[in-house]
């Protein structure tokens, strides 16, 4: 495989890995920080591995490489793991992640989806990442990816429905 600039991969997609991380550090103790650290660590082992990273589709890679990065981080730190929808104040206002919670009933869906279905959404679309890029950044087969996106598209769904129902005023 022909290797990548790895400037080039860094120029380009540094932004979007650490507003993944971001997104996902809200219970560190000064998130912007770690996210740039972690980052910092995403890109250094791109560059260890650069031969690796598919020049067409960069970015479901490095999403992957940040997936477990963060993953070691937290068995480091012994986290608690991230609150889906923390602060959202230290978000960039023009990120779908703030544009969706303000909608109680969503919130509380969201809440309840397992942490899997939570990543599978998020990927899909946060990150904006089609089948064969989500099935990169999960690190699992087009068709699973296709099938652990309808799943937790369906659990949403389901989740929001009952919790429509909850919240519905009594008459």
């Amino acid at each position: 495989m022909p290797e990548v600039s790895l400037e080039s991969i860094f120029d380009s997609y540094a932004v979007p890995v650490r507003r993944y991380l971001h997104r996902r550090l809200t219970n560190a103790a000064d998130p912007a920080a770690t996210a740039d650290d972690l980052t910092a660590d995403v890109f250094l082992i791109a560059w260890e591995k650069r031969q690796d990273i598919p020049a067409s589709e960069p970015l479901p890679w490095l999403y992957a490489v940040a997936r477990r990065v963060l993953a070691n981080h937290r068995r480091r730190r012994t986290e608690v793991p991230v609150a889906d929808l923390g602060d959202l104040d230290a978000i960039d206002e023009g990120d779908p992640a703030v544009l969706v919670c303000d909608d109680a009933v969503l919130v509380s869906a969201w809440q309840r989806l397992s942490p899997r279905d939570r990543e599978v959404l998020r990927l899909a679309a946060w990150e904006g990442l089609s089948g064969d890029e989500l099935a990169t950044a999960l690190g699992i087969g087009v068709g699973g990816a296709g099938a652990a996106l309808s799943r937790a598209r369906t659990r949403l769904a389901e989740e929001i429905s009952a919790a429509d129902v909850q919240e519905a005023p009594v008459r």
